[in-house]
């Protein structure tokens, strides 16, 4: 199958935004008397904070200074909790975020600014309040709706009285309040498939979607699939798989996955001297690696897809389902700043998770959806933001890294060095993780295209060149070099 992805993704730097901890703005017009919770919460008291879209809109002008062009939105439909994996109206957006005139005015001001949005989609299983679970909860077998769902007994468990009662109906990872829909009867196909055509006829420009692999049926993705495609051929799709997903990803079915097999040995790699490994996941090669571990995870990840996939891939350090990478790295910022060039410079999108340009560290869920300090951030911004905006801008300064064709040149223990090549263009990168000593690194002429480079990274201008057989570098500990070739070429 002749595999194609969305020619903008491969050129797109991401930013997801869980939207009840984003901004809180005084455009959305809140019903009398609802009570919020302070901003800056702690994230463990699991209430609502205020975080709406029009927060976005407002910081969309800050959002494109540090070099976003598209957004990913964790959920926003009518959903009873502040994370809004379940739904009760998917046909809705939740009036605490503004209602749908504040999801028009973000993708009407979004793409003023040639921004793309791209929304949650969770169609595995909704929330205890959808009406067709609430119609079968209050008429049992009675209910017309009783087989959009697998129920297995009566009266519903959809309120436990304790951990050990398990739900009476399928529902993800027997969470009571999360219950699964049937997606082999053919209404809730319909009702899914409304959904997906509508938002995008709305202005969306894609889907990520929620835990795909849970509905196990090709045919129901592969409808998805012309669906999405029939209203916007350039509208992205991407599935949260974290394991191996060629599956997935043969061109039928997703463009890409959310990419954290590639999150694993770039964290590995650049906080291999201070990686916290209280923290792993069952589907990842967690924990401390050498530049040749590097090396193989990534070549062997790159081997597994085709090149138009690689290149859609969205590649992060961290998400709303696990740590702050920064916390993993146990708040070590050379490691992490190292961390973020990689992914600036690998074949892929970058995304950003909200709030990591300010410095935040946290743990796992719930504690890595705290909100955005912007009070603190804008009266003194944090130097991470200002590293982002000019990793960010490298690699839109240079279409072989967002587009050209990737080998890895050395790796061996703290040195890691691969070149990125297009048509016209070769760019060189250059990492020594190591955390206290200098150290040299020799690339063979061989290995090279041009016999001059200058460097781009971290400050412009100098020019270096091929000598006795080999390009000589110097680099002092947790630093990169960052190298443009010149025009004089190798026959």
């Amino acid at each position: 199958m002749n595999i194609q992805t969305p020619d903008w993704v491969k050129n797109a730097v991401f930013y997801q935004i869980f939207p009840d901890r984003f901004r809180r703005s005084d455009q959305t017009r809140h019903a009398r008397g609802i009570k919020l919770k302070p901003w800056g919460a702690s994230p463990a008291d699991q209430g609502y904070q205020g975080g709406d879209l029009y927060g976005v809109v407002e910081k969309l002008d800050y959002l494109k200074d540090l070099g976003i062009t598209a957004i990913y939105l964790n959920p926003i439909f009518s959903a009873p909790s502040n994370h809004r994996y379940n739904a009760y109206n998917f046909l809705e957006v939740d009036p605490l975020l503004g209602g749908e005139a504040a999801l028009r005015a973000l993708l009407d001001e979004a793409h003023k600014r040639g921004m793309k949005i791209i929304l949650d989609g969770v169609f595995n299983h909704c929330g205890r309040g959808f009406w067709a679970f609430h119609h079968i909860m209050e008429n049992g077998g009675d209910s017309p709706y009783i087989d959009w769902f697998t129920v297995h007994d009566y009266p519903l468990y959809a309120y436990p009285n304790d951990a050990t009662q398990k739900p009476n109906y399928a529902a993800w990872w027997n969470h009571a309040s999360l219950p699964k829909f049937n997606t082999d009867n053919p209404g809730v196909r319909d009702y899914i498939f409304q959904v997906t055509r509508h938002w995008l006829e709305f202005g969306a420009d894609g889907w990520r979607l929620d835990v795909p692999e849970e509905i196990k049926d090709d045919s129901f993705w592969q409808e998805f699939r012309q669906i999405v495609k029939s209203v916007n051929p350039e509208a992205y799709i991407v599935g949260e798989i974290w394991h191996e997903a060629a599956h997935w990803l043969q061109g039928d079915m997703f463009d890409a996955v959310m990419n954290y097999q590639i999150t694993a040995p770039i964290l590995g790699f650049f906080g291999r001297h201070n990686l916290n490994q209280t923290w792993s996941h069952s589907d990842l090669q967690w924990g401390e690696t050498d530049a040749a571990g590097f090396k193989q995870a990534v070549e062997t990840l790159f081997q597994r897809y085709d090149w138009q996939i690689n290149t859609a891939q969205m590649n992060m350090l961290d998400s709303h389902d696990m740590p702050r990478a920064l916390w993993l790295l146990n708040d070590d910022q050379a490691a992490f700043q190292l961390s973020i060039l990689c992914q600036m410079t690998l074949p892929g999108a970058p995304c950003v998770y909200y709030g990591d340009e300010a410095g935040l560290s946290a743990g796992t869920d719930p504690h890595c959806r705290e909100a955005f300090p912007w009070e603190k951030f804008e009266a003194q911004p944090h130097p991470l933001s200002d590293f982002y905006r000019r990793a960010i801008a490298l690699r839109h300064a240079h279409p072989a890294l967002r587009l050209g064709d990737f080998s890895i040149l050395q790796a061996e223990g703290d040195l890691l060095a691969y070149r990125r090549r297009s048509a016209d263009q070769e760019i060189l990168i250059i990492f020594h993780a190591g955390q206290t000593q200098p150290a040299t690194l020799s690339l063979p002429a061989d290995l090279l295209t041009a016999t001059t480079y200058r460097v781009v990274w971290p400050q412009a201008g100098q020019t270096l060149s091929v000598s006795n057989g080999s390009l000589q570098l110097e680099l002092s500990a947790q630093s990169a070099l960052v190298l443009a070739a010149q025009s004089t070429f190798h026959s």
